[in-house]
């Protein structure tokens, strides 16, 4: 019996976009300086079972099906060819799923292999499809691993080192983000920049009712910012020492605060729902809009 644990592998879905590209390029960069292997997945499912006459509207190709597995088979031999030559050492593996592109991830997620799942943010309908799209939405909202979107047009040289820039809000969601931020500095030796925006009390006075005088000084609240950001660092500080870490309390709104600190060169990393947000949304606005907005890669953490 083999008790020898299994590579964990980071899961990039692919569509033959530039988009995809950029997401296989960027995980398998990742994988090598995290020690990890990777997993190329693309979906063919049948086009016409979508919909709400999916199940009365039958296909008039027969012949569709079996062309698009051999488009799909010859795309993953070549991404697997491709990005081999740019990291040999890479343990690459392939999958070709028979189902919904978002069904297809997810499934992968839930494999205890799985360490992250990557796509682009403008694919060609398949996998990789634009995240204001439902395949994306999903999988923010339902990934059990950490969500990479790459944008549509990403400089994503081989061994470029970025910052990983976090949001940081003192949300249990928030905490997590943290936490894989931190882990993933670590890992691939970057700095850590823990984002704390506040904006002035005077903006919320009318909807909250009466305020404490002090909290219309922007000193006290942009303090308060930061001792949020501080306490929030002191557990994974100690747990990972060697990082490099600085704290920016920012007055600005939260979307703002992370798009403006960070480059396309550093991942961006945000909880699913931050402070304040509603457990039945699939998504919070600040997650929503970073990933909108981004010039690089972003990590949606649950």
């Amino acid at each position: 019996m083999n008790d020898t644990p299994e590579l964990r592998r980071v899961i990039v879905g692919v569509d033959g976009s530039d988009s995809s590209r950029y997401a296989l390029e960027w995980s398998a960069n990742q994988a090598v300086l995290r020690g990890l292997g990777i997993r190329i997945v693309t979906a063919v499912w049948p086009l016409v079972a979508e919909g709400p006459f999916g199940e009365v509207v039958e296909s008039t190709d027969a012949a569709a099906p079996s062309s698009r597995e051999q488009d799909a088979r010859a795309l993953l031999d070549y991404a697997r060819d491709w990005v081999l030559r740019i990291f040999p050492e890479l343990d690459v593996e392939e999958r070709l799923a028979a189902a919904r592109p978002a069904d297809a991830l997810l499934e992968e997620a839930h494999k205890p292999e799985a360490a992250a799942v990557v796509i682009g943010s403008r694919g060609l309908g398949g996998l990789a499809t634009a995240f204001v799209g439902s395949v994306g939405v999903e999988l923010a909202a339902r990934s059990p691993v950490p969500l990479v979107v790459l944008p549509k047009k990403h400089e994503s040289a081989h061994g470029a080192k970025g910052r990983i820039i976090v949001g940081v809000d003192g949300s249990e969601p928030s905490r997590r983000a943290l936490h894989f931020g931190f882990r993933q500095a670590h890992e691939v030796g970057a700095e850590l920049v823990a984002v704390c925006a506040w904006q002035p009390m005077a903006a919320f006075a009318s909807a909250m009712g009466p305020v404490p005088p002090e909290a219309f000084d922007d000193g006290v609240v942009e303090a308060a910012a930061r001792r949020t950001a501080e306490d929030e660092l002191r557990g994974p500080r100690a747990e990972y020492p060697g990082v490099i870490v600085d704290v920016r309390a920012v007055r600005a709104h939260p979307v703002v605060a992370l798009l403006e600190e960070a480059t396309p060169a550093d991942l961006i990393v945000v909880g699913s729902r931050g402070r304040g947000g509603f457990t039945g949304l699939l998504l919070g606005s600040v997650s929503q809009s970073v990933l909108h907005g981004a010039h690089g890669p972003v990590a949606i953490v649950h």
